[in-house]
């Protein structure tokens, strides 16, 4: 045995490491570990609007979750507390199997493992209040269990969704809808982006952003999100 591996093997904690974020993959038991979670700001023109945002004169830009807010295989979004206006915003959600730095929109495809549909949940007064300071929206989109997600569909079986249908129902009415294809920068782009500013990893999942419509959500409302071609989530708030 190396001397490397006989390091390796005495490396002790002091307290026990958390337990790796993970989501299921489609057809499989196998799981994507999860590196870290980038969101794209107002990536769609109707939602920036409705924001109090004109998208024309907008750069890209992006926050991020935590790894540890996905809610693998969702059924249920614990209503959080410090907040009495919390929002639902429907996302497609792409896995990277691979990254890097400054990667060519051209090559930004090769990166993706495969794509599924996430909830970006909001404490909207929280972030409000952090806006108006100027301060890190962390509190109002960072806490916990605030991305329920559903299975991951590979690239081989859905391809690279870049148009169709996206919408969010709540108790059956449809609440958010829209089109891929109405994204403002389009998923190669927001990886070739990223990839400027960070350095990509396998593991990272990025949320593309949300259709119009945005809104409240209550304790016992069920929302039923979809994505043409990627899958449908259903999530009762407890």
């Amino acid at each position: 045995m190396s001397t490397g591996a006989t390091a390796a093997n005495q490396i002790g904690y002091v307290i026990t490491p958390p337990e790796q974020a993970t989501l299921s993959v489609a057809g499989t038991a196998e799981r994507f570990p999860v590196h870290r979670v980038y969101c794209v700001g107002r990536n769609y023109a109707a939602h920036a609007v409705e924001m109090g945002h004109d998208p024309d004169k907008e750069p890209p830009f992006f926050f991020q979750k935590n790894p540890d807010n996905l809610i693998a295989d969702a059924t249920e979004f614990p209503y959080p507390k410090a907040s009495e206006d919390v929002h639902h915003e429907i996302e497609m959600m792409v896995a990277l199997k691979s990254g890097g730095e400054d990667i060519a929109v051209g090559d930004a495809l090769d990166c993706v493992f495969g794509y599924g549909v996430s909830l970006d949940m909001t404490r909207r007064d929280l972030q409000g209040q952090m806006k108006k300071l100027g301060r890190p929206w962390e509190i109002g989109k960072a806490f916990e269990m605030s991305a329920p997600a559903g299975p991951i569909m590979p690239v081989s079986q859905v391809g690279h969704p870049d148009q169709g249908e996206i919408w969010l129902k709540i108790n059956d009415e449809i609440r958010q809808t829209g089109d891929l294809n109405q994204m403002i920068w389009k998923t190669p782009e927001m990886i070739s982006i990223l990839s400027t500013l960070f350095t990509l990893q396998p593991g990272d999942v990025i949320l593309t952003g949300t259709p119009s419509g945005v809104g409240p959500v209550q304790r016992g409302d069920l929302l039923h999100g979809h994505v043409d071609g990627v899958g449908e989530l259903r999530v009762r708030v407890v």
